[in-house]
Formats: C-alpha cells, structure tokens, sequence
C-alpha cells in the first residue's frame, strides 16, 4: 500500500513539474517578442537586421527615444490618445453598467429578447460597421475631430454582457435591505451594486483602455490633421514607402505600452477577480 501511495506521490510531483515547465515556456516565448522590442530600441539601425540576430547591442543607444520623440509631436499624439482612451472607458462604464443593471435586476416585457439581440450584435465584424458609422459622423461634421473617435465607443455590447454576468453574482437581499430602508432603484445601483463590482469595472476598464488606446485603422479613417493623431498614428510616421526606420519604432513602441502596462498593474487584482467571478450565474 505505501508502494501504490508513493508511487502515485511520483506520479503528481512528475506531472506537476512538466506543467510548471509547459507553462513557463510558454511565459517566456510570449514575451520574448517584447524583449526584443525593448533590445531593439537601444540598438544601432545597423545591428538590427545582422546575421546570425544579435540579442544585445554593442552600445545601448538612449538617443533613439529622444530621435524618436523629436522626429514627430508625440507630447500631442500622447495627449489625444488618453484623452480618447479615457474618455471612452468612462462612458463605457457608465453606459454600461446601467444597461447592465436594467437587464440584470429591472423587470419589463421582452427584457431577455431585447438583451440576446443587443448579445448578437458582438457577433457583427467591425468592418462591416465602419463605413455606416463614417457616414452618420460625417453627417454631423465629426470627421477630422477626436468625437469621432470618442463617441461611437461610449457604449457596448460586450461591456454590458461582462457587468451583467457579475451583477447577477450579487445577492438580491442587499438590494431588498436598500429598498426597505427607502432608496430608490438609482440609489441602490450607485450605492450598493457599483461598490462591489470593482473587480468586473475595472477589468472593463483594462479591456476598454486598451482596445481604444492601441486602436489604428479607425484613427486612420477619421484622422487627418498632424494636431488629432493618436499614438498608432504617430508611429506610423517611421514607416515610409522605401524605408523603415526600425530604431526609432521600436523606441515609440515601447513608450506607447508604457500606459497600458500601468494601468494593468495598478489594477491587476481587480482585473483577475473580474474575470474570474464575470461567468458565474446566480
């Protein structure tokens, strides 16, 4: 019996040890191309593209940021890409989390007919959307402005499915207390369900903050003035019909993560509860 007992003790400390492995493997080819990006940025345009590949530099070169920065207004292509990506993720969670309240929580005729149609617009390709989108913005007199990259993500159909799934994880007794002691439907939303769902906001924070703020083609679209380029726009300066400067992007690429990798660190704990507590169901 103790045989059998070690024998299966070998067999899980094996099996353990080969995940451990697996997984780190898998850790590190995914961020071996940031690496690289990173290794490049500081390297001379002449040992990028050597044979055999040269992981390190023979001299770090710092001056590629400052090229780099120096090369394009990037102060401003910073400045218009938050004020985009936050504005964005704020209408989101305030548009979202009151369509997701209402689908939630609120009883009225045709409640879940109405969400499964609101659900299967996340099924519609995004270029399908663009050019009926470009036309009613146009019509207004948007293009050419940051509305026009602002206003056709302030709601969404994947924000409004990812906080309903979790407000459906919170007890209807709290909300039962709030109401018998007078508060009204508004109330119990911002005061008791909105305080505890921090994780599933801010994993839609993250979500959203990232998708708007590393967003290319629709800029491209919209944008046309040097002054309203985002970030993506920016970097696209260094890539010319002939030449590409690969130093001086890598340098730019690097600063353009630099939010991002912020943002998901300062809310990483939040972030992971989000995503794990988002698909349960009542």
């Amino acid at each position: 019996m103790q045989k059998i007992d070690k024998k299966y003790k070998y067999l899980n400390i094996s099996k353990s040890v080969l995940i451990h492995i697996l997984m780190y493997s898998l850790a590190i080819l995914t961020i071996m191309p940031f690496i690289w990006m990173i290794l490049t940025s500081v390297k001379d345009m002449s040992e990028i593209f050597v044979y055999p590949p040269q992981w390190l530099p023979n001299e770090i070169k710092f001056q590629n940021y400052i090229d780099a920065f120096n090369a394009a207004p990037f102060g401003t292509f910073y400045m218009n890409s938050l004020i985009v990506a936050l504005s964005v993720t704020l209408g989101q969670l305030i548009t979202c989390s009151m369509a997701a309240y209402a689908f939630a929580r609120l009883e009225f005729k045709g409640r879940d007919i109405i969400f499964y149609i609101f659900l299967g617009t996340m099924m519609i390709p995004a270029n399908v959307t663009m050019i009926p989108t470009y036309i009613v913005l146009s019509t207004f007199g948007l293009i050419d402005s940051l509305y026009s990259l602002i206003i056709p993500g302030l709601a969404s159909a994947f924000g409004t499915f990812l906080l309903r799934q979790f407000f459906m994880t919170i007890p209807k007794e709290l909300e039962e207390a709030a109401y018998i002691d007078g508060a009204s439907k508004w109330q119990v939303l911002l005061r008791v369900i909105i305080p505890l769902s921090k994780p599933a906001l801010a994993t839609l924070a993250i979500f959203t903050f990232m998708g708007v703020f590393n967003d290319f083609i629709w800029a491209l679209i919209c944008i046309n003035s040097e002054e309203l380029k985002t970030v993506q726009l920016g970097l696209a300066t260094f890539r010319d019909k002939y030449l590409t400067q690969w130093d001086l992007l890598m340098a730019g690429s690097v600063t353009a993560t630099l939010p991002i990798l912020i943002i998901f660190f300062v809310a990483q704990k939040y972030f992971i509860q989000g995503i794990t507590l988002s698909g349960l169901k009542e």
